[in-house]
């Protein structure tokens, strides 16, 4: 294994990483506050838009987007992570031009070092066709998911007004700030009963890790507690495509419409590495 790593030491000191694919991790710190559901339909989103999406179900052994898209991926990736099928073979079209990989069912641990020295080598060339790349995390970290967490260049944060959510959500952040305090964290409330609570959920949030870690963030948007969505789940469609109409997918435009229109960035812009190589050197300098 050590003669492994410090191969795939030397391969990454070779490469230099290159491409514009934007990386984005969705997380929570606890389950049940819909983040699948948020990043299906983000995602479906921005390919109404013309972009070119990849979604990953990380969640992996326990996928939920193949059930909220009413799909059946013939293979997802449990098979790559087995090492029965490639990254390009295990790419499922979704509606509305998406690309996505199921999380699969049957496996209780994420990666081993050799699967993901292979992973990151296929991205290098597999995904420069993708504006961007959203990876659906599981409820909470571990030591596997972290290596993506890190790698990432945002950090998309699902929470609900419930206080066990929000506690949940910093417990979250302030585990990956004290790892990396550049990636910046967008908030998004998500089934707040109005726009004063959901505004009271991330000001809450925000407050937080502005007292206890000196930490700004970045409020992305609040989506309506909206039976819409829950008929969309149980039709297994996703809401945006079932209803644009409703109050759901008219919040989640305008959580896109802000993403895109950048008024979050830094005043002062830094050079940030691609996806790739953030990845690379986490997995590598070990």
């Amino acid at each position: 294994m050590k003669d492994q790593a410090e191969g795939l030491r030397v391969k990454l000191r070779r490469q230099v990483s290159g491409g514009s694919t934007k990386a984005i991790a969705v997380v929570s710190g606890k389950g049940g506050v819909g983040k699948s559901n948020f990043s299906l339909n983000f995602a479906i989103s921005l390919t109404k838009r013309r972009y070119k999406v990849l979604l990953f179900d990380m969640d992996v052994g326990m996928g939920n987007l193949d059930i909220l898209m009413g799909k059946s991926s013939e293979r997802t990736i449990v098979d790559y992570l087995r090492g029965t099928a490639r990254l390009s073979e295990i790419v499922t079209e979704g509606p509305q031009g998406l690309k996505y990989v199921g999380g699969g069912t049957g496996l209780s641990q994420l990666v081993q070092l050799d699967r993901l020295g292979m992973l990151s080598e296929e991205l290098d060339t597999f995904l420069e066709e993708y504006d961007y790349l959203i990876f659906d995390m599981g409820a909470g970290a571990n030591e596997d998911t972290l290596n993506f967490l890190l790698s990432v260049h945002e950090i998309f944060v699902i929470t609900t007004p419930e206080p066990t959510s929000i506690m949940d959500a910093y417990a979250m952040m302030k585990y990956l700030h004290l790892l990396d305090s550049k990636i910046p964290f967008y908030l998004v409330a998500n089934r707040a009963q109005s726009v004063k609570e959901g505004k009271e959920t991330i000001d809450r949030l925000a407050d937080v890790l502005r007292k206890f870690l000196q930490r700004e963030s970045r409020a992305l948007g609040i989506l309506p507690d909206d039976r819409s969505v829950q008929k969309a789940v149980l039709r297994q469609v996703p809401f945006v495509l079932d209803n644009p109409r409703s109050a759901a997918s008219a919040a989640l435009e305008g959580v896109v419409n802000r993403y895109l229109s950048k008024q979050f960035q830094e005043t002062a812009q830094m050079k940030s590495d691609t996806f790739v190589s953030k990845l690379k050197k986490i997995l590598f300098a070990r």
